[in-house]
């Protein structure tokens, strides 16, 4: 504790007093609010400030966008097609290969152009001139049915190992339609050809025909010459059954017509036209469905005309019009007023009562199916019409042998007043 003189010793850690004067006091809560002043300096000196120009962000590869080159697309499809050659096996395993390498999802309506043209279309339907091209497509193929169903083989194997191509295919096709002014006759026949098929083959959907409907199109006659060879190669796949089917799938069983002018829309035109074309089939069919039509139109306005209580001379008169205008027999047309007069009426479901009130119901009408019962047929067609009816309702079950000898009683008397 005391030095050599005897005075005590300086502690280590006490302040070395020079020149006599006291050290100031320790000031400790200044020093302490000067460092957290100088460590927000330094924190506020490493934060960046926003600036409006020069500063570049980093951005993930997974967020890139590719840019939208389908030129690019177009030469290495092209150059694979060159090495396969017209090979279509080749070409669709070619074809199968690259879709796992090259955006088929994105650059579709390239690579359908590049299959069906040769290369990409021009708003037209026509190649431009300083774009590659290759040979391996259906307009440079042979123009025969046989090389259409070899294509069709390659579109369809294509779309059924991607499937996402289908809508994108679809949606070429209808394009390719409207373009059909800018192609050759002999590309509009391959193309109607391979539709054909594909219509067949379900690779395709008859919606796709609506494209045909276009004003220009129909207005110049291309949409019905086209049509004559797709329905040929189409009927040649399946049966005019099937194509029926598939056409009212879409609603477009009554709509064929509608491939000629207005002027031109008939039966007897369109079945003219088409049975010189050689589809017979596909014009009775058409005749058929306009019969058909007519038949329920006929039906509906009967059925107005009695609801308004209009008079039979009337009703009977405007029948006779519809037959003569639509080519329907006297047979068909009985069958019709039946069931128009038998579906007039609220029938009484107590069975002894529905009998009476069938009797007077038709004794009412008698003098309407009278004047469609003139032929043998008819008056056949309408017993038959009543049994089956009768045998339908089984309320009518008594009453049919009634109703047999009301219009008995009634063909003979009008038989005598017409002695």
């Amino acid at each position: 504790m005391y030095g050599a003189a005897g005075a005590p010793a300086r502690s280590a850690s006490a302040p070395v007093v020079r020149s006599g004067r006291r050290p100031p006091p320790q000031a400790t809560g200044s020093v302490e609010k000067g460092s957290r002043a100088r460590v927000s300096f330094m924190n506020n000196q490493k934060q960046q400030k926003p600036t409006l120009s020069g500063q570049r962000f980093k951005t993930r590869k997974r967020d890139e966008k590719e840019r939208f080159d389908p030129t690019q697309f177009q030469d290495c499809i092209i150059q694979g097609l060159t090495e396969t050659g017209t090979d279509l096996e080749a070409v669709a395993k070619f074809l199968d290969a690259s879709g796992a390498k090259l955006d088929y999802r994105r650059y579709a309506e390239t690579l359908f152009d590049i299959l069906v043209a040769g290369g990409m279309l021009a708003p037209g339907g026509t190649l431009a001139d300083d774009m590659m091209r290759t040979d391996v497509c259906v307009f440079a193929a042979q123009e025969d049915l046989e090389t259409m169903q070899a294509f069709a083989q390659v579109f369809n194997k294509l779309i059924r190992r991607y499937k996402y191509l289908e809508k994108g295919f679809e949606d070429e096709v209808k394009k390719l339609l409207l373009f059909l002014k800018g192609f050759s006759e002999s590309e509009r026949n391959k193309l109607a050809m391979l539709t054909g098929v594909l219509l067949a083959n379900g690779t395709l959907n008859a919606s796709i025909l609506n494209s045909l409907y276009n004003e220009n199109l129909v207005k110049e006659g291309v949409s019905a010459a086209f049509a004559v060879k797709l329905f040929k190669s189409w009927i040649n796949e399946k049966d005019i059954n099937a194509v029926a089917a598939s056409l009212r799938k879409v609603s477009m069983d009554n709509r064929l017509m509608e491939l000629f002018p207005a002027n031109k829309q008939s039966v007897e035109h369109f079945t003219k036209y088409f049975t010189e074309a050689g589809l017979k089939e596909l014009s009775e069919y058409v005749r058929n469905q306009q019969t058909i039509g007519a038949r329920k139109e006929l039906q509906k306005e009967l059925q107005e005309q009695m609801s308004r209580g209009d008079p039979f001379k009337d009703i009977i008169l405007y029948v006779k019009e519809e037959m003569k205008k639509n080519n329907i027999p006297e047979a068909v047309v009985i069958g019709i007023v039946w069931s128009s007069v038998m579906s007039t009426v609220e029938w009484n479901k107590k069975e002894e009562l529905v009998a009476e009130q069938a009797i007077k119901h038709l004794k009412q009408y008698s003098p309407l199916l009278a004047a469609f019962t003139t032929q043998g047929q008819s008056e056949l067609t309408l017993l038959l019409k009543i049994q089956e009816y009768c045998y339908d309702n089984i309320h009518f079950m008594k009453a049919f042998q009634k109703i047999v000898v009301l219009f008995y009683k009634e063909s003979e008397s009008e038989a005598e007043e017409g002695d």
